[in-house]
């Protein structure tokens, strides 16, 4: 394998190409089981029909473990959308329209929503009386078994040199209410793009879906606490006020 051609850099994994292979590596904070499920979420949205990178293996190598996938020679739709910002509403089309192919997938043996959630928020940092809110609030919502990619956002498109999209990073990938993954995206988008962007967005999904925006916002706050927990310093601090100020105001 070549580890030399780095293609992408993040903070706890470095990506890289070899010819056909793209290798995610992953620092030594990852155990073994957070890889696997990541490479089991793969390959069940990959065997949905969706299309999805395949996986090729999962190996060990100096304590670091790496996910080897298909690579699919493109741009990601982030990179479209910066490079050609008329075509915004073109490619948020695309965007929902994939969101919703997704959704209407079903993926029995993945990981269930509320239990993923309910972990978070006993982790989150909140005090005793916010966590029992929107533990309440999760039971609370209608239980779906739909397949949610669980951190949608246009830099885990990638449009191939065909035109077609396929959708990477299934980390966070788990079953359950489809309103709790469009949460996650607008909340991202929010913080990633702007607020023009990500409003753009929720009311593109809420028409195509013929979803209330109400019911996607009662899950702001959870999904608030699902992104936190994978951010740092101001950011993460925004997140769990934003998630505080929306439990207060429901009250």
């Amino acid at each position: 394998m070549n580890f030399d051609r780095v293609i992408a850099l993040r903070n706890t994994k470095t990506i890289y190409r070899d010819g056909d292979n793209c290798i995610k590596v992953f620092n030594q904070d990852y155990t073994s089981a957070d890889v696997l499920n990541e490479a089991f979420n793969q390959a069940m949205a990959s065997e949905s029909g969706l299309s999805v990178p395949k996986v090729k293996a999962v190996t060990e190598t100096d304590g670091k473990w790496s996910i080897t996938s298909e690579y699919i020679a493109g741009k990601s739709l982030a990179q479209l959308m910066a490079e050609f910002p008329d075509k915004i509403n073109e490619y948020l089309n695309m965007f929902v329209d994939l969101q919703l192919k997704i959704h209407s997938k079903r993926c029995p043996t993945l990981k269930r929503l509320r239990d993923q959630m309910n972990r978070k928020i006993k982790k989150s940092g909140l005090d005793a009386t916010d966590r029992f809110a929107l533990h309440t609030r999760i039971d609370s919502m209608p239980k779906h078994n739909k397949l949610l990619h669980g951190d949608f956002n246009p830099s885990n498109v990638i449009i191939s040199g065909e035109g077609i999209p396929y959708v990477i990073d299934w980390a966070h990938a788990v079953q359950g209410n489809a309103s709790s993954d469009v949460a996650i995206t607008y909340l991202t988008l929010m913080l990633g793009w702007d607020s023009e962007i990500a409003d753009k967005y929720i009311e593109m999904f809420c028409q195509k879906s013929g979803t209330d925006s109400d019911y996607v916002r009662k899950w702001f706050p959870i999904a608030s606490v699902a992104i936190a927990d994978k951010r740092n310093g101001t950011e993460k601090d925004f997140l769990l006020e934003f998630a505080e100020k929306s439990i207060n105001n429901r009250r």
